[in-house]
C-alpha cells in the first residue's frame, strides 16, 4: 500500500520539462550579439581624467609610532594634487554630458577622451553632491556621438542591460547583466536622499558616471556604486535613473548653477508592520508624514501629521527617499498626484511643486573684527536655508553660514545649527551678538550638527 501510495504521488504530480540545449540551425542564431548595440552606444561614452587641489596636514609626529595617534593632523596645511579618473555620457551633439560629481566635482581641470581618441576640456555647469550627479560641457565640440535618455518609469526588473565605462583604467569595458531591482534607498550606498536602479552588470571603480543601458541602446542610468567587501565587483550595482539625468540637463540650459529641488516642507518615515498596526493599516507600506511646516505644499491641500502618502504620480510610495525623487523629477512648476490614507479612508490630492520660499528673511549677521568669534556669519533658518545646507525640519537656533577665522578653531563648522552660548539660547542673529558680548573668560557653545547635539567649550 505504501508503494502504492508513492506511484500515486509521482503520477499526479506536475512533471517538470528540463530544458534542452541545441545547436544552432541559421547564420542569424550564430550570429546573436550585443556587438551591434555596443557599437552604436559606446562612443558615446567617455573616459574622465579630472585634477583638483585639496590640501592635506602632514603631522611633524606622523612616523613616530606613539605620538602619531594623538597629533594626527596638527602640521601645517599643504597643497596637494589630487587625480581622479573616471566615466561620463555625453547626451547631446553640442557637448552635454554627465557623470558622477564625485568624480568631477572640485576639479580645477577635467579632459574628456572619446572612444575615437579625441580629446577635450570640460566645465561643470551644474553638480549635486547629494545626488552624486553633474552636467558637465565640453568645450569647442559639436556633431557629437550622443545617448538619448530613456523613461525610467517603463525599466522592469529582469531586462537586459549593458554597463559600459572605464573600470580601473584599463579602457572602455562593457559588461552584461540584468535589471536587478528598483527603488532602492540610499540606506545601501549612504547616501539618503539617494534612489537608484539596481544592476548586477559587473561595475568596478572608475566605472563611475558611465552608462547603464537597455536593449534599445538607451540610457537607463548612471553607474554610481557598488556594494562591496573586497573592493571589486559582487554583482550589486547601482545607476542613478536616467528620468533624474533629464531634470539636471533641463536645469543645466536654463543656466542654474546650482540644482532646485522642490520644496516638501515636510519630514516621514518609512510605514512598518509594527507602525501600520498601531494607525490601523491593514498592512505595513507607504510614508507616513511626521512634521509639518508652515506654508507646507502639502499643508496647503490638507495632508497633515499622521496621514500615510501612498503613492504619488502613480507609483507607489514606501519611503520618504521615494517621495522625495518623484517630487524631484517632476520639478518646480509641476504638478503632482498624491493618493493618502487618513483615518482608513483612501483620498486624491494634487499638489504643486513649489520651491522653497526664503521667508522669513535671512536677516544674516556677520562678527566684526572686536566680536569674540570674528568673521562668522549666521542667519536665520527658513525653507530655502534648510534646503541649501540639507539640514533637518523645523530646527531651532541660526545656521552658520560661514565661520570666519576663530569659530573653525573651537570646532565650529558651515551650516552648524547654533542653539545656545553660555547656556542662553539662540533664535534670531541678533542673540549671538548679545551673548558674545557678555561672554566671559570661559565660553560654551551648543551646536546642532547632523540631528546631533555637540557642545564647544573655549577660553578667551
Amino acid at each position: 500500500m505504501f508503494r502504492a501510495l508513492i506511484l500515486s504521488l509521482f503520477l499526479s504530480a506536475p512533471i517538470a520539462v528540463a530544458a534542452q540545449s541545441t545547436v544552432p540551425t541559421s547564420q542569424a542564431q550564430i550570429s546573436l550579439s550585443f556587438a551591434p548595440l555596443v557599437r552604436d552606444a559606446a562612443p558615446a561614452v567617455v573616459n574622465i581624467y579630472a585634477k583638483r587641489i585639496v590640501e592635506t596636514r602632514v603631522s611633524p609626529f606622523a612616523s613616530d609610532p606613539f605620538f602619531k595617534n594623538f597629533f594626527g593632523d596638527l602640521g601645517p596645511a599643504r597643497p596637494r594634487v589630487q587625480n581622479s579618473l573616471g566615466s561620463g555620457v555625453i547626451l547631446s551633439r553640442d557637448g552635454f554630458m554627465v557623470s558622477n560629481y564625485h568624480v568631477v566635482g572640485g576639479a580645477s581641470d577635467i579632459r574628456v577622451v572619446l572612444k575615437d581618441r579625441r580629446e577635450f576640456s570640460a566645465e561643470v555647469l551644474l553638480g549635486d553632491k547629494a545626488s552624486d550627479l553633474a552636467i558637465l560641457r565640453l568645450k569647442d565640440a559639436e556633431d557629437l556621438p550622443f545617448l538619448p535618455l530613456r523613461n525610467s518609469n517603463t525599466v522592469e526588473v529582469g531586462e537586459l542591460t549593458l554597463a559600459i565605462g572605464n573600470p580601473f583604467g584599463v579602457g572602455q569595458t562593457v559588461s552584461s547583466g540584468i535589471i536587478s531591482g528598483l527603488a532602492r534607498s540610499g540606506a545601501v550606498t549612504g547616501n539618503e536622499r539617494g534612489y537608484f536602479i539596481q544592476t548586477d552588470a559587473p561595475i568596478n571603480p572608475g566605472n563611475s558616471g558611465g552608462a547603464l543601458i537597455g536593449m534599445d541602446g538607451a540610457l537607463i542610468g548612471v553607474n554610481t556604486a557598488i556594494v562591496t567587501r573586497s573592493g571589486g565587483s559582487n554583482g550589486i550595482g547601482f545607476a542613478i535613473p536616467a528620468a533624474l539625468v533629464d531634470q539636471f540637463v533641463t536645469q543645466a540650459r536654463a543656466g542654474e548653477t546650482r540644482f532646485r529641488r522642490p520644496w516638501a516642507g515636510m519630514g516621514g518615515q518609512t510605514v512598518d508592520a509594527d507602525l501600520a498596526s498601531s494607525l490601523g493599516l491593514e498592512r505595513a507600506g507607504g510614508m507616513a508624514i511626521t512634521q509639518v511646516q508652515e506654508g507646507s505644499p502639502f499643508a496647503a491641500v490638507g495632508l497633515g501629521v499622521g496621514d500615510v502618502i501612498v503613492a504619488a504620480g502613480g507609483r507607489e510610495v514606501n519611503s520618504p527617499s521615494e517621495m522625495l525623487y518623484y517630487m524631484t523629477v517632476a520639478g518646480i512648476g509641476a504638478e503632482i498626484d498624491v493618493r493618502a490614507i487618513r483615518e482608513g479612508r483612501v483620498a486624491e490630492y494634487t499638489v504643486a511643486m513649489i520651491g522653497p520660499p526664503d521667508l522669513p528673511p535671512r536677516e544674516d549677521v556677520t562678527l566684526g573684527e572686536r566680536d569674540v568669534l570674528q568673521g562668522m556669519k549666521v542667519a536665520n533658518v527658513n525653507p530655502a536655508v534648510l534646503s541649501e545646507y540639507q539640514l533637518p525640519i523645523l530646527p531651532e537656533g541660526v545656521v552658520v553660514l560661514e565661520t570666519g577665522t576663530i569659530a573653525p578653531r573651537v570646532g565650529v563648522q558651515r551650516g552648524d545649527i547654533l542653539r545656545e552660548i553660555d547656556g542662553r539660547k539662540i533664535t534670531a542673529p541678533p542673540d549671538v551678538l548679545q551673548a558674545l558680548s557678555t561672554a566671559r573668560r570661559s565660553v560654551s557653545l551648543v551646536v546642532e550638527r547632523g540631528g546631533q547635539l555637540v557642545l564647544l567649550r573655549f577660553r578667551l
